[in-house]
């Protein structure tokens, strides 16, 4: 190769390189609301067919664990917008432990789904495995926990990458973090930030309907 060929840099600039960052992280999660844009959408099209069928399914569910998962992903969410705010060389420490609080209550909010995906098993909820609902809206039910089961199973996996994410954050900001270290754990924030959100709107569609008239 001549001496004098030599690449261009990749980054005119280090702002240049952080907002690259950011941006990839912000087409990833475009992705991901396509992926669960689609589920929402087929749960609004058989919600529609089967309106009362799905209320009564609904009303199977476990409300009190589906609230406690939502208190724990939002304070988790606190936790990880409060380690991006302060983030410094001088408070590598608490970023750490807020991260890593963050990253246990993730934990917890799996442990819940177990727990609950537990109870609707012994309870004979779960489709194509031991599925029994006596009454005419048998078919409609069973639609509505197939929703159930493969929207809260990808957004479990999705938990799962993030609990991951958030403890690797805080083992690099463990020692002397650089701006390319807060680059990192704003893209990881988006991406936590994200999973949550989509809990909440999981939430409202799988716990609440025909819960008033139950």
């Amino acid at each position: 190769m001549p001496e004098s060929f030599a690449f261009a840099p990749q980054y005119a600039s280090i702002p240049h390189r952080d907002h690259t960052a950011e941006l990839g992280m912000w087409v990833f999660i475009a992705t991901e609301v396509l992926l669960f844009g689609g589920l929402i959408l087929t749960y609004f099209v058989y919600r529609h067919a089967f309106p009362e069928d799905f209320a009564e399914g609904s009303r199977r569910t476990e409300i009190v664990i589906g609230t406690a998962n939502t208190a724990v992903l939002l304070t988790s969410s606190f936790l990880v917008a409060w380690a991006v705010e302060i983030f410094s060389p001088d408070t590598a420490g608490i970023v750490t432990w807020l991260l890593v609080g963050a990253a246990c209550l993730g934990l917890a909010f799996i442990v819940l789904k177990g727990i609950e995906y537990s109870k609707e098993y012994d309870e004979h909820l779960v489709p194509g495995v031991d599925f029994q609902f006596a009454g005419s809206r048998a078919s409609g039910v069973q639609l509505f926990f197939i929703f159930y089961f493969i929207a809260t199973a990808i957004h479990a996996l999705h938990m799962l990458i993030g609990i991951c994410l958030l403890i690797t954050l805080a083992t690099i900001c463990r020692t002397a973090p650089t701006t390319r270290h807060q680059t990192a754990l704003r893209s990881g924030a988006l991406y936590w930030h994200f999973v949550d959100a989509i809990w909440i709107f999981l939430f409202a569609l799988i716990y609440l309907p025909g819960r008033s008239s139950s």
